[in-house]
């Protein structure tokens, strides 16, 4: 029995070591994401290769789909019960797939809002940042690591049946 009981804790022991450095591994990949996502819709707005709302961003995939390199769907804990918003998520996550554009779901709206900057005191309508699509113009392509490092992000998670990768932004 003493060697039964030694080898029962040795194996707690494995299997809560690599739970601990599994989650910390993927904690480091998350934020490593999450912030190649933040440099990439700053550097996509600077070159004006960001689509802002879930409307804008359906005109514009039913008009020229092949620009479109990422689609972010974002969401918060109080838009989980928005049907209609559902609704079009549905739709935006069938065209990305049928179209091979990479799509990502996302929480914190407000970090989206900061990230893009967003007025924050203004009396203009605030913009709608559940959808964003990042764009990919033939004659100046949008370069830059973030989106390297987002699409295999996409195409990782693709690979472990994740179709749909998640994310959660923190505010800073």
């Amino acid at each position: 029995f003493p060697y039964m009981y030694l080898w029962i804790t040795i194996i707690w022991i494995k299997m809560t070591l690599e739970e601990v450095v599994g989650c910390n591994i993927t904690d480091k990949k998350m934020d490593t994401v999450s912030q190649a996502l933040e440099e990439l819709l700053v550097a996509a707005q600077r070159q004006d290769c960001l689509t802002v709302g879930v409307y804008e961003s359906a005109k514009l995939m039913n008009v020229d789909p092949d620009c479109v390199v990422l689609c972010v769907l974002a969401t918060d804990e109080e838009d989980q019960d928005d049907i209609a918003l559902q609704i079009h998520f549905t739709l935006l996550q069938a065209f990305c797939c049928d179209n091979d554009i990479n799509i990502l779901r996302v929480s914190g709206l407000r970090r989206l809002a900061q990230v893009l900057g967003e007025p924050t005191v203004d009396n203009s309508e605030p913009r709608d940042f559940h959808c964003i699509l990042v764009t990919n113009p033939q004659c100046q392509p949008l370069k830059c690591q973030a989106l390297k490092d987002v699409g295999n992000y996409c195409e990782e998670s693709r690979c472990k049946n994740q179709w749909i990768p998640y994310l959660s932004l923190q505010e800073r």
